[in-house]
């Protein structure tokens, strides 16, 4: 993949929102264990709490990209982003992160505790990347100062224009059907049946955001109908 192309700079644009739309976790993790500590520590966990998190990604999505090439690895994590897509969609974020009481300890709680949140992250960026180690390293570099100094500001929007997550969501849909559909051992199905491809394509993005609406719509109602019976 050459730099500067329409196929490489979509596919960076793809990784940046990626990585803006999972950040969510990464603010409200760096809030909630540094909540304690001196405003000047603050800054300072911020800034090497989220280094040593995006450091950890880099090494997971380069060992997951390598993975991906291994026969129906590709599918697999394919079907394993249609499950995440959706899940950005329902499922409410819980975090029970305490604050830490030293700045060296919050800086090893955020960058834990994203470790084990990342997967989805790592997945998603590895589709996104399709084997190119420049795109994920790069796409992550660029995230950095978003996530550090933007992710709140983000959680506002997103709370104020609910459509970007399912943006967001489209978009990881998108990334697993193009995975599914780029596995090297069902692409000679669909390399001479372009309306096949993208009826695929389109019903797995259609269907993440149409389902996840749906159980939205119904969380919804549940939740009027238990504050009416109050």
């Amino acid at each position: 993949m050459d730099f500067f192309t329409f196929e490489f700079m979509s596919a960076l644009i793809t990784i940046i929102f990626i990585d803006l739309v999972l950040a969510g976790d990464n603010a409200i993790v760096i809030g909630l264990a540094a909540r304690n500590l001196p405003q000047k520590q603050q800054k300072k966990v911020i800034i090497l709490g989220t280094a040593g998190a995006i450091g950890i990604r880099v090494v997971a999505t380069v060992f997951v990209v390598w993975l991906l090439k291994i026969p129906w690895l590709l599918l697999v994590g394919g079907l394993l982003l249609i499950w995440i897509a959706y899940k950005l969609l329902v499922e409410d974020s819980d975090h029970d992160v305490n604050a830490a009481k030293s700045m060296w300890a919050a800086v090893w709680t955020i960058v834990v505790a994203d470790a084990s949140m990342g997967f989805d992250n790592v997945i998603a960026v590895a589709g996104a990347a399709e084997g190119d180690f420049i795109l994920v390293v790069l796409g992550l570099i660029i995230s950095i100062p978003i996530i550090v100094w933007g992710s709140t500001l983000f959680i506002k929007l997103i709370d104020r224009f609910p459509i970007i997550i399912y943006f967001g969501s489209g978009i990881l849909a998108y990334t697993a059907a193009k995975m599914i559909t780029d596995e090297p051992q069902l692409i000679h199905y669909f390399e001479n049946n372009a309306i096949l491809k993208w009826t695929i394509v389109a019903a797995i993005v259609i269907g993440v955001i149409a389902i996840g609406k749906l159980v939205n719509v119904s969380k919804e109602k549940k939740r009027a109908q238990l504050k009416g019976s109050k």
